[in-house]
């Protein structure tokens, strides 16, 4: 007869050690949980994607003294993120001086904090697509001279505050919610330092520069996620990557795999080696606009479990996605352009994707990017109301 383990010997349920019990987990991280564990039923978990309409809508008469929490009925955070890899940018320590470079009258030129040049209206930085026009990246010279050493991983910068930061972590998991690391994703990298149509030139022209940019970013991801994972358990590790249009992806599913996967793979693997504790499942999401179907496979061979936010415009389906892989967590897929249209078409829009996805488990609706200006506040609020009645 075997011995039980004795109370003393279990690991202690601090959500670091072992997975914080449900009695002691926040409402948000339960139902977030349940999404992530695709239960079929469970209430649809309830949050945004973010917003570029907020100064219209008070216009409208969105009251400014009630958090949207309360007038959206979202749910409370189950997820708490830990950040210091870029998101839309590299991770670059020190940044680029932020400064005019060239007056155009009515436009200046601006080099930005990642080294880009851009065209922006004179007092006007948001709101708009800016006009890049050029990035600092260009060949090796000017990697390894303007970029490559503020990627250095040991900078102390990195690391500031970082006993306070693990301590809120600390907490967080306590209360079972998911701890994510965020992270910018290779092609999303890439094309922060290269420039979009340039890099695509890169990879054919210049692929021991690619390379060597890819080493970097790992190396700088590999170190940092190591600091972290000093103090916590990490749920999910979570890739801004953007690798899609309109009609699919930008570089070839073989490109993926030659240029981008053996780094995704190489520090999932450590990642996973590393973990506090290891029984936990690694949740592993990857972020991207456009035309999402084609990639799905690609990402699944590195372990992919959660994709967001399926862009309707682009050709994107969360009904169709869900019955092609039910085991993976699908976050996104409310049509914005519906959204601005009739509470009719609202209805129609919500009817067909809530009560199915609902039913399949593993799901968070959210807008397919943030809510545009041409979104109504009554009929934002009205779709609230409707995902209120049929999520649960």
């Amino acid at each position: 007869m075997v011995a039980s383990a004795s109370p003393e010997s279990a690991p202690a349920a601090d959500g670091v050690h072992a997975p914080a019990p449900p009695e002691r987990m926040s409402e948000g991280a339960r139902r977030l949980r349940a999404a992530y564990e695709r239960v079929p039923g469970a209430p649809l978990y309830r949050r945004e994607f973010g917003y570029y309409c907020l100064e219209r809508w008070y216009e409208q008469g969105m009251p400014r003294d009630v958090p949207l929490a309360e007038l959206f009925q979202y749910d409370p955070p189950g997820e708490h993120a830990l950040t210091g890899l870029g998101w839309c940018e590299a991770a670059l320590v020190p940044a680029f001086e932020d400064r005019v470079i060239e007056d155009r009258g009515e436009c200046e030129v601006v080099q930005d904090a990642a080294g880009r040049h851009v065209l922006f209206f004179k007092g006007r930085r948001s709101g708009f697509m800016p006009e890049y026009i050029a990035h600092p990246v260009r060949d090796v010279k000017t990697w390894e001279e303007n970029v490559k050493w503020r990627l250095d991983p040991t900078r102390p910068e990195r690391f500031a505050d970082l006993d306070q930061r693990m301590e809120t972590a600390k907490t967080a998991a306590a209360r079972g919610m998911i701890i994510t690391q965020r992270l910018i994703g290779g092609y999303m990298y890439l094309r922060s330092l290269i420039g979009p149509e340039d890099v695509l030139y890169s990879f054919h022209d210049q692929p021991e520069l690619i390379r060597d940019c890819m080493r970097a970013w790992f190396e700088l991801a590999d170190t940092v996620i190591a600091r972290h994972q000093q103090f916590v358990t990490l749920d999910q590790i979570f890739f801004a990557e953007d690798i899609c249009y309109n009609h699919g992806p930008l570089i070839s599913p073989d490109m993926m795999r030659e240029y981008l996967l053996p780094y995704y793979q190489q520090l999932i693997r450590n990642v996973r080696s590393r973990q506090i504790d290891r029984r936990r499942h690694l949740y592993v999401q990857i972020d991207t606009d456009g035309f999402a179907d084609p990639v799905i496979p690609v990402y699944r061979e590195i372990g992919m479990d959660v994709m967001s936010p399926f862009e309707v415009a682009a050709g994107c389906d969360v009904v169709r996605t869900g019955r092609e892989f039910p085991n993976m967590v699908i976050s996104g897929g409310i049509d914005k352009r519906i959204l601005a249209q009739s509470k009719a078409d609202i209805d129609r829009l919500v009817e067909r994707i809530l009560p199915a996805m609902r039913e399949r488990g593993g799901y968070i609706p959210t807008c397919d990017h943030g809510v545009p200006e041409e979104v109504p506040y009554e009929n934002y609020l009205h779709y609230r109301r409707r995902c209120v009645e049929l999520g649960g």
